[in-house]
């Protein structure tokens, strides 16, 4: 039986008096990659950022490898090994790339650190080529595989993914969802946030479609990505 890892029932967010998410229910089971699929403020980073302690939940429960991981904040979280990409990258652009995939190593104490980067550094080239550079000098494609590489550097047993193709080149695109597939090939669980849909369910086994904070549809990514509606909706047809 497949484990399930990440699970949020009836999950309700509100900023002030204005509701985003009304009840939304989804699961993430082992070694699958879920897409959340859903237009510009459908609700789906306020989703990620309640289940990773960064925004207040009015309602519902999270549940992270079968316990209410509810009201914890990020650092426990990441400990427990849930682990977010966010929206925007946030390096830390003063540091080099060495020094940001060591902070994201932070609350290791074991001694396969610099082991660990190294194998970042082979799921990212392009960062070993340049591992002396400050991050605050390098492109937003570039800094993009920098904050994945960083959190690959908490082993994350769930890792989610917040629109990690936004603003970039097609060609940054292509390559980041190569290293996307190239990640979950290796095993890590993901929960992918994504506007491209055509994208992110390509890559998928399953994905929930949002819509003015509640889930709509839900399903094998496949049937999804054929679904009239899907189509019309988030693929222009």
């Amino acid at each position: 039986m497949t484990t399930t890892m990440l699970k949020v029932t009836g999950l309700k967010v509100a900023y002030g008096g204005i509701q985003a998410v009304k009840g939304v229910g989804f699961e993430v089971r082992q070694g699958e990659l879920v897409s959340l699929i859903g237009a510009n403020g459908a609700g789906k980073t306020t989703t990620l950022k309640a289940i990773t302690g960064t925004q207040p939940v009015a309602a519902g429960d999270i549940e992270f490898l079968g316990r209410s991981i509810k009201g914890q904040g990020p650092w426990d979280l990441v400990k427990q090994g849930l682990v977010m990409v966010p929206e925007g990258r946030g390096t830390f652009t003063r540091m080099t790339i060495t020094e940001n995939l060591q902070m994201g190593a932070f609350v290791r104490n074991d001694r396969e650190i610099d082991d660990d980067i190294e194998k970042v550094f082979g799921v990212f080239p392009r960062l070993k080529e340049r591992r002396n550079q400050l991050a605050g000098t390098m492109s937003g494609g570039e800094q993009q595989m920098l904050a994945m590489g960083r959190a690959l550097m908490a082993r994350p047993k769930v890792l989610l993914l917040d629109e990690p193709s936004m603003g970039l080149s097609p060609i940054m695109v292509d390559k980041i969802f190569e290293v996307v597939a190239d990640i979950h090939g290796r095993g890590t669980t993901i929960l992918l946030v994504e506007q491209n849909a055509s994208r992110a369910l390509g890559l998928a086994d399953r994905g929930y479609v949002m819509e003015s904070g509640e889930v709509t549809m839900t399903g094998e990514a496949k049937a999804l990505l054929n679904d009239p509606k899907v189509r019309a909706a988030y693929l222009g047809e």
